[in-house]
């Protein structure tokens, strides 16, 4: 792909954006979760990891070497595993209290999907080596 190489810088920047924004709303007891914020739950702080990925994420997107596209594998089926927790496990209903998703958790999965393609995709360009002529 072209541009592979800033849709994903600026899917980790969508990725950061959607921690910060509410991600769910429960309307019982008042509280708004975000990626960052999720007092008052037991959930503790669910963004954290996904920030810790994009830091990773943009240092081997940005590195133009192999082994650098390869661990960016790794790191993007980390984050998109943990955006699809968050998604399930913050958004379920509990005890007959079903809270409302927000726009930040949405953000996220489509943020994680974007740079899982980045991250699939990469714009590099590989060598060939020389081989000698036998015969």
């Amino acid at each position: 792909m072209r541009y592979s190489k800033w849709l994903g810088v600026a899917a980790a920047v969508l990725l950061v954006a959607a921690c910060i924004l509410p991600w769910v709303k429960i309307e019982s007891v008042g509280l708004t979760i975000s990626g960052i914020d999720a007092g008052g739950t037991n959930f503790g702080k669910p963004g954290y990891l996904n920030l810790l990925c994009v830091i990773f994420f943009t240092i081997f997107h940005l590195t133009p070497r192999l082994w650098a596209k390869r661990t960016n594998l790794v790191v993007v089926a980390l984050n998109s595993a943990w955006a699809l927790r968050n998604f399930l496990l913050i958004g379920t209903c509990r005890a007959g209290e079903c809270p409302s998703r927000k726009i930040g958790i949405y953000l996220l999965l489509l943020a994680s999907l974007l740079m899982l393609l980045a991250a699939l995709f990469p714009d590099m360009k590989l060598e060939k080596k020389q081989t000698a002529n036998r015969g």
